[in-house]
């Protein structure tokens, strides 16, 4: 089921001898307006992270290394996809950046190995910015 706001943006992969290139952020990229911060999360083999939901950050997520699965649930009660869920999985070659506007619960796993996934704001992390819980829905993430 989709979710409005949820968006795909495909990414340039230069390739080379010696190693491929990942075109992530640019200046020049339409669908960025500010600059927050960028951080990276590492994820281990069959371990889950979440739930999480920025209450005014889009979140811009590419999959630095490995396979990453997201699920993600519209949190956000005057949506016309409120409560839909959507499952997306990002790998370091298919070069996609997933948008996840304010307001969207996701969580998200590595199955097959230890996976590094990056995460541009728009604004720096605020400690009161941001949610997180274990329990949405009727999905449980043991911490």
């Amino acid at each position: 089921m989709l979710i409005k706001g949820i968006k795909i943006f495909e990414k340039k992969i230069i390739k080379g001898k010696k190693g491929d290139i990942l075109k992530y952020v640019s200046s020049k990229d339409k669908f960025l307006k500010h600059f927050g911060e960028i951080y990276f999360s590492y994820l281990k083999k069959n371990q889950t992270k979440g739930w999480n939901l920025h209450k005014k950050n889009n979140c811009f997520i590419i999959c630095v290394d490995g396979k990453v699965n997201f699920h993600l649930i519209d949190g956000r009660q005057n949506s016309q996809t409120f409560n839909n869920e959507l499952k997306i999985t990002l790998t370091k070659n298919i070069g996609k950046v997933l948008k996840i506007p304010p307001g969207i619960w996701f969580s998200f796993s590595s199955k097959n190995k230890n996976s590094i996934l990056s995460n541009f704001l728009e604004f720096p992390h605020k400690k009161n910015e941001s949610i997180k819980k274990n329990l949405v829905k009727k999905y449980f993430i043991k911490k």
